[in-house]
């Protein structure tokens, strides 16, 4: 496999079109263009659609963009990986994390750990809880933190937090008046969510769909933490809970969603993975972070 076609393929990716990518990766762009035909005759795949002078990533090139990312990051962790055998084996935790909760829970978990542990240097990654278990499987990393039960085999999921789906409103919102929302009174209003395919759409979608209630979502992205954002500013309401929303509780209103729904989130470990002292120092500093933010019948640790 040549290594800068891998190199071009991923600058072309980010960056958006050859031109860009050329500048990016210091190639001229008809070398550029050479390699992503070299990687396509190799591969027997086609990755883009050429339209006039624009590339267009197709299905087959969007599958094997995110598995070309975990083989071009393990290059790219080369040199650190040099450096710390060179510093006698200082120990790296490698940490990957959906970005729902990674600013109230995991966050405040690594600076816990840290303190415990100095002599720990720690990395943080984020992952869609997809490409997360993906990854985790690949032993990329030494722990996850995303949605659980897990859905891949090879890896293994430990719920260590459950969470009450909640109504997320802009301050001064009429449904801030009830003190229960159900689906049937979100129909009509301007409604937030993220792009299909991912936890949040798909939990919105069975929020709805289990009740027949038609919505409009009138603005996508594929962030919660825009999404937040975005109803702290006014634009819409949403559907998320307490602990992925922690750091915008002062802009918006949050009223329970009846059914009651809920989700569990912990660690996830390659499954058949060696026991690591560090890895479990880190899970119950999780579980610890878990527990300090307790919100009876909305956000609920799980016992081990």
């Amino acid at each position: 496999m040549n290594i800068r076609a891998l190199r071009a393929f991923r600058a072309v990716v980010s960056e958006g079109s050859v031109i860009a990518a050329a500048r990016a990766i210091n190639l001229s762009q008809p070398a550029v263009s050479r390699l992503l035909g070299l990687l396509e005759r190799e591969l027997g795949l086609t990755l883009f659609l050429r339209q006039k002078r624009r590339l267009i990533l197709t299905d087959e090139g969007r599958a094997f963009e995110r598995e070309a990312g975990r083989i071009l990051a393990n290059l790219d962790e080369i040199p650190r990986i040099a450096a710390e055998i060179r510093a006698s084996g200082v120990r790296r935790l490698r940490i990957v994390t959906m970005p729902r909760l990674a600013l109230s829970l995991v966050c405040p978990a690594v600076a816990r750990f840290a303190r415990a542990h100095p002599e720990v240097r720690v990395s943080v990654d984020l992952r869609t809880r997809r490409d997360l278990e993906l990854w985790i499987g690949g032993k990329e990393y030494d722990l996850g933190f995303g949605g659980v039960p897990v859905s891949r085999r090879e890896v293994r999921g430990l719920p260590l937090v459950s969470v009450r789906s909640e109504v997320l409103l802009p301050a001064g919102h009429p449904l801030a008046a009830r003190a229960e929302i159900a689906p049937e009174d979100m129909a009509g209003e301007r409604v937030i969510a993220q792009f299909p395919g991912l936890l949040q759409r798909r939990q919105m979608d069975e929020v709805f769909g289990t009740r027949d209630v038609a919505v409009n979502y009138d603005i996508l992205t594929s962030s919660s933490q825009i999404s937040c954002q975005l109803v702290a500013c006014g634009a819409g309401i949403t559907v998320l809970d307490r602990l992925s929303a922690a750091n915008f509780a002062a802009g918006v209103v949050f009223r329970p969603l009846v059914p009651e729904r809920w989700q569990s989130f912990g660690a996830i470990l390659p499954r058949g993975a060696e026991p690591d002292p560090a890895v479990a120092s880190l899970i119950e500093s999780l579980r610890a972070e878990a527990t300090a933010r307790r919100i009876p019948g909305l956000v609920e640790p799980v016992d081990s």
